[in-house]
C-alpha cells in the first residue's frame, strides 16, 4: 500500500522577476507561532503542510470541490533553472509541478522563454505567477480576495492589468501553451492558469496556493505514491563542504526511508560510488538554508518526500544531479547496474563525431543533450565539470573532417584563459542560459560556413546568369555599358561572360548600383555593367541572356563543392554544361 507524498514544487523564471521573494513570502506567510502545522525546513526544500495551506487559502480551497488528500506542498528552496534541471529521476524530471514567475510589468525575457522550453521538454505541468501587480500604474491596496481587489481598482488600472495579462497569454500561445487568467480557465489540463500576484505584498498568494493544490490534487495524485517503508531513492541537489563535516550531499528524497548506517549507491560518470550514511542532518526549525551559517541537528532517519543533508565517506567525486539509492547489502550489484543504466541514458549515447558538451550537473547535461539532439546536432563527448585541456584536444580532432564541429559548449561552468588559448581552431561557448548558448552556436556555425564557403570558392568562376535589360543601353561600346538584372547567382567584377552558343565574348570590367561602384551583385539586383571588347547591336543585343564562362577546371572543382551552392546555381551549372557539351561531349566530366 503506497502513501501519498507531497508534490515537489519548483520555482523558475527570469532573474529579478521575484522567484526568491515569492519563496520567502510563502515561507513567511506560513510561519505562525504555536501553530501545529507550521512550515518546516529541510535541506533544499520548504515543507508546507496542508493545514498551513488551508489557513493561507481560507475558504478558497472549497472551490476545488475535491477532498484534499495530499499532505502538503514541498517547495524547492533553490530557485532557478540550474536547480530545476538538476532535479532528475529516471524517466523525467523530479519536480511534479512548477511555478513560472513573470514580472507582469516586464513580460517575457530570455530566461522566461528558456524556462518554458525546459518545462515543455520535461512535460512538467506549471502555473504562471504574474508577479509585481502592486507596481502596475495606479494600483491601490484594497480589501478582500484577489478578484475583489482587482474589481475595486479604477477601470483604467483594470484595463492595463488585462492588457499586460493578455501579452503573457500571447507569448505563451507562441510557445505552444494556451493560457488564461485562473478564474477564466475552462479546462486546467488544456490551459495554463495565470495568477496575478505580488510576492512583496502577498496579494494573490492564496489564489496561487489554491490553484497549485488543486492541480496537484486533481492531476498528479497517481504519480505521488511513495513507499515510505522501502529503501530511499533520491537525487543529489548539491555537493557542499561543511565546516567540521567535510564533503556533504544535499539530497532530495522522493521515495522510501533513509537511515543512519544505510548503504547508499550514487551514480558516477565512470562507475557508481558506494558508501554508508555516517550522519543525517536537518536544519533547526525556521532557519534559512541559504544562510551559510545555518546550524543542523542530527536525526536517525528521514522519510520521503523531503530534503536531507548526508554525511558519508568517499563522496568527494559525487556531482550534482546524480541518482542516489539505498539498498540492502545483498542488492548492491543489482542497484549498481540500475543506477549506471540511468546515468548512461544521459551521457553515453554519443557519436564518433560531434561537438564537446560540458555542464555543471548531470541534469544540466541531460537538458542540453536533449535540446541539441532535437536540433540534429551530434555530440562526441558529454561530461560534467569545467573545460579541460583534454576537452580542447577532443574538439580540435574534429577540425580536419568538419570544422563546424570543432566546438565546446559549456553550461554554468568555468574555462581558464590559458585553456581557451590552447587552440585557435576550437570555438568555446559558455553561459548560464541554455538557449543563448545554442543560439550563439548556431550563429557561429552560420558565420563559419560563410567563411569556409568563401575560402573554398575563392578564385573560382561561379555560376551566374544575367539578362541585358531592354531600353537601358548607356554606352554602345568601348566599353559597352548596359543595365542588367542578375537572374541567378552573383555577378562579380572580372568574371568572363558567354552567350548561349558557348563562346566567351566579354568580361565584366566594372559595375555600378545607384551610381556607386560595386564589386559584387546578387540575384534580383539591377545594375549598370561595363563590358569590354563588345558592341551593343553587334556581339550583344538588348534582352540577351549571358552566362558566366566557367573554365572546365573550375567547373570540376565546383562539382565537388556543391554543398556551398544554392539549388538554382546548380541548375545554371547544368545549363552551362549542356551548352559546352554541344561541342565537347565530355566537357567537365
Amino acid at each position: 500500500m503506497k502513501d501519498i507524498r507531497s508534490p515537489l514544487v519548483v520555482v523558475v523564471g527570469h532573474i529579478d522577476h521575484g522567484k526568491s521573494t515569492l519563496l520567502d513570502t510563502i515561507r513567511g506567510t506560513a510561519i505562525v507561532e504555536q501553530e501545529a502545522g507550521r512550515i518546516t525546513q529541510a535541506i533544499g526544500v520548504s515543507i508546507v503542510p496542508i493545514e498551513t495551506i488551508e489557513r493561507i487559502c481560507g475558504n478558497l480551497l472549497q472551490k476545488i470541490k475535491t477532498k484534499i488528500i495530499i499532505p502538503g506542498l514541498l517547495f524547492i528552496d533553490t530557485p532557478g533553472h540550474a536547480a530545476f534541471i538538476s532535479l532528475r529521476k529516471r524517466g523525467g524530471n523530479l519536480a511534479d509541478i512548477a511555478i513560472l514567475v513573470v514580472d507582469i510589468n516586464e513580460g517575457f525575457k530570455p530566461q522566461t522563454a528558456e524556462a518554458v522550453e525546459i518545462l515543455k521538454t520535461y512535460k512538467t505541468p506549471f502555473v504562471v505567477a504574474a508577479n509585481k501587480i502592486d507596481l502596475v500604474p495606479g494600483w491601490q491596496d484594497q480589501e478582500g480576495a484577489l478578484l475583489q481587489k482587482i474589481n475595486k481598482q479604477h477601470q483604467s488600472v483594470q484595463d492595463e492589468l488585462d492588457r499586460r495579462l493578455y501579452t503573457l497569454v500571447g507569448k505563451l500561445h507562441e510557445l505552444g501553451f494556451p493560457a488564461e487568467r485562473f478564474d477564466r480557465v475552462e479546462e486546467y489540463t488544456k490551459q495554463i492558469a495565470i495568477i496575478p500576484c505580488s510576492a512583496k505584498t502577498s496579494e494573490g498568494l492564496p489564489e496561487l496556493m489554491m490553484v497549485l493544490t488543486g492541480l496537484a490534487q486533481r492531476y498528479l495524485e497517481k504519480s505521488l505514491g511513495t513507499e515510505v517503508k522501502g529503501y530511499a531513492k533520491g537525487t543529489v541537489l548539491e555537493v557542499k563542504e561543511e565546516k567540521g563535516l567535510g564533503t556533504t550531499l544535499d539530497v532530495i528524497m522522493y521515495d522510501g526511508t533513509l537511515k543512519v548506517n544505510d548503504t547508499i549507491i550514487i551514480g558516477g560518470l565512470e562507475k557508481p560510488i558506494i558508501t554508508k550514511v555516517r550522519a543525517l542532518l536537518q536544519p533547526y526549525p525556521l532557519t534559512e538554508m541559504r544562510d551559510k551559517k545555518g546550524k543542523y541537528q542530527s536525526v536517525k532517519e528521514v522519510h520521503a518526500a523531503t530534503g536531507v543533508k548526508i554525511s558519508a565517506p568517499e563522496i568527494d567525486a559525487v556531482i550534482a544531479g546524480m541518482p542516489l539509492q539505498a539498498c540492502a547489502p545483498a542488492d548492491v550489484e543489482r542497484v549498481k547496474k540500475g543506477i549506471m543504466e540511468e546515468v548512461a541514458e544521459v551521457i553515453f549515447d554519443m557519436q564518433k563525431e560531434g561537438i564537446v558538451l560540458k555542464a555543471d550537473s548531470i541534469g544540466s547535461l541531460e537538458a542540453l543533450t536533449v535540446l541539441l539532439k532535437e536540433k540534429g546536432i551530434s555530440i562526441k563527448k558529454a561530461a560534467v565539470g569545467n573545460i579541460t585541456k583534454k576537452d580542447m584536444v577532443d574538439a580540435e580532432a574534429n577540425y580536419e573532417k568538419d570544422p563546424l564541429k570543432a566546438a565546446i559548449l559549456g553550461f554554468n561552468i568555468a574555462v581558464e584563459e590559458d585553456i581557451r588559448q590552447l587552440s585557435n581552431k576550437v570555438k568555446v561557448l559558455t553561459g548560464n542560459i541554455i538557449y543563448k548558448i545554442l543560439e550563439d552556436y548556431e550563429t557561429w556555425k552560420r558565420e563559419q560556413a560563410k567563411a569556409l564557403e568563401a575560402k573554398e570558392l575563392e578564385g573560382l568562376v561561379l555560376p551566374c546568369k544575367i539578362e541585358l535589360l531592354k531600353g537601358y543601353v548607356f554606352r554602345q561600346s568601348n566599353p559597352a555599358v548596359v543595365g542588367c538584372e542578375i537572374l541567378v547567382g552573383k555577378a562579380k567584377v572580372g568574371i568572363p561572360l558567354m552567350k548561349k552558343e558557348g563562346k566567351r565574348i566579354t568580361a565584366i570590367k566594372s559595375m555600378q548600383l545607384e551610381k556607386e561602384d560595386i564589386h559584387t551583385a546578387e540575384k534580383g539586383k539591377q545594375v549598370a555593367v561595363a563590358m569590354e571588347k563588345v558592341m551593343v547591336g553587334r556581339q550583344i543585343q538588348e534582352g540577351d541572356v549571358l552566362y558566366s564562362a566557367i573554365p572546365e577546371e573550375d567547373f570540376k572543382k565546383l562539382k565537388e563543392l556543391k554543398q556551398y551552392l544554392k539549388p538554382e546555381e546548380i541548375e545554371v551549372m547544368k545549363e552551362i554544361a549542356s551548352i559546352m557539351r554541344e561541342k565537347n561531349p565530355v566537357w567537365g566530366i
